[in-house]
């Protein structure tokens, strides 16, 4: 995410150090490579011009402090001002509604449909709400049995009716059965089109009069620039909506719009998808995207996904296990999954600090841990609990088992058993070691 336009915006930067003072010239020099390095990921010439402009205007208002560099007070005015560009505050989501109603609009594949079972999922788990879904999609063959799998997955009920084709009936009757269900959240997913037509707009508008929602969201590709903006300006034109979600920032993006849609529609952004999983959705923190576009990294994001994922009670159980030198396999199954819930290998290293410049060029696997847990899956219960009991001929098994080799069989026992004894060495003060040891084992 935003990998090429951090790397143009460091180079550019970077220029200031050995500076003295900033200086006219050096900032107009450095200016210039930011403003090329915004266009280059597609944001409208005319924002990126003013925020230069801005930027600018900051930088030579201000007196360099003695305990800061001309670099280091750039990169922080550049950090600002892409923070207010993208929005400035983190914005919410309006809940209360008795039942909250939030209608989902946009074009035929920006993942709407996806992001509607996404959404569910947040608000079912980490709101404490009991979400359900509507499918208004009466167009599209597969959209109702799309949102029925997605509700299937995550465990929310979706209402549909195959036999109407009047999507504001059945929106209107999908808000009724969910008061009849208890259900506190609707969220109403909409058809789309393969581009921004009246037919669409005409229905999208008579479904939000019809039902008045609490909030109307946009849901764009983030991976479709410049393009991306300009039809958040038509939708919002006619639907005037609350907010705006930015899918599938986890591919190979440019971030223009993610840069630069509050600008044009001044509306927030309030959610964005980094992968294909249902968790894979993050609250937007402008100030928090500014710093990982800058190669800052997000660490308060990192560690609260880390705290989603923590079991206490899990946590208990092995330190106990640990110090009766019992900690085995399954124990390191279950550590890797609560990992691998947090998201994806690279989104993951991304939020790490200066993690972007070491992992440039480096592809870095989704299933990064799929060698450990095809070893692991090929021991017996037996040999997980006692992993001492692995002799040449088991890890022969295992190893034909798993698709390895020995020689992986024998380096995952020999960092296995490095890392037992660290843990219990540490003693509950061992998690930040352990992940860097597994992620060393890919």
């Amino acid at each position: 995410m935003f990998d090429n336009l951090s790397e143009k915006l460091d180079k550019a930067l970077h220029s200031l150090k050995g500076h003295g003072q900033i200086t006219e010239i050096n900032v107009a020099e450095t200016l210039k490579e930011v403003r090329r390095a915004l266009l280059d990921a597609d944001v409208n010439f005319k924002i990126a011009k003013e925020f230069t402009n801005k930027v600018k205007e900051k930088a030579l208002g201000q007196n360099v402090l003695t305990t800061l560099q001309p670099g280091q007070l750039m990169v922080k005015i550049v950090k600002d001002e892409l923070t207010e560009l993208m929005g400035g505050e983190t914005e919410g989501i309006d809940l209360s509604g008795n039942p909250s109603v939030i209608l989902m609009s946009g074009l035929q594949g920006s993942g709407k449909t996806t992001f509607s079972g996404k959404l569910a999922n947040f608000l079912q788990n980490k709101k404490s709400k009991k979400p359900l879904l509507v499918a208004c999609d009466v167009y599209r063959p597969a959209a109702i049995d799309q949102l029925h799998v997605v509700g299937e997955q995550i465990g929310v009920e979706v209402y549909s009716d195959r036999d109407n084709n009047d999507p504001v009936a059945i929106a209107k009757a999908g808000i009724k059965h969910a008061k009849s269900l208890g259900c506190n959240v609707v969220i109403i997913d909409t058809a789309g089109r393969l581009a921004v037509d009246e037919q669409m707009m005409t229905e999208i508008a008579n479904i939000h009069k019809a039902i008045e929602p609490q909030e109307t969201l946009f849901v764009v590709d983030a991976m479709t620039g410049q393009d991306a903006v300009n039809t958040a300006k038509a939708f919002n034109d006619v639907l005037n909506f609350d907010g705006v979600i930015l899918t599938k920032l986890d591919g190979d993006t440019r971030g223009g719009a993610a840069i630069s849609i509050k600008s044009v529609v001044d509306k927030p952004i309030k959610f964005i998808g980094t992968g294909e999983k249902m968790e894979a959705i993050d609250v937007f923190h402008p100030s928090r995207m500014a710093d990982r576009i800058l190669g800052m990294g997000d660490v308060v994001s990192l560690v609260e996904r880390a705290q989603e994922q923590f079991d206490e009670e899990q946590a208990r159980k092995i330190q106990k296990k640990i110090a009766k030198n019992k900690f085995g396999f399954d124990d390191f199954l279950s550590q890797i999954q609560q990992i691998k819930k947090m998201g994806n290998m690279k989104d993951l290293m991304g939020m790490i600090p200066g993690a972007g410049k070491a992992l440039k060029g480096l592809d870095i696997d989704d299933d990064a841990f799929k060698h450990i847990e095809a070893i692991i899956h090929s021991m017996t219960p037996d040999e997980r609990s006692t992993p001492s009991k692995l002799n040449a001929s088991r890890k022969k098994r295992i190893a034909a088992g798993s698709g390895t080799s020995i020689q992986e069989v024998n380096q995952l026992l020999k960092q296995f058993d490095q890392m037992s004894k660290m843990m219990k060495m540490m003693q509950g003060g061992g998690g930040k070691k352990m992940m860097q040891m597994m992620q060393n084992m890919r």
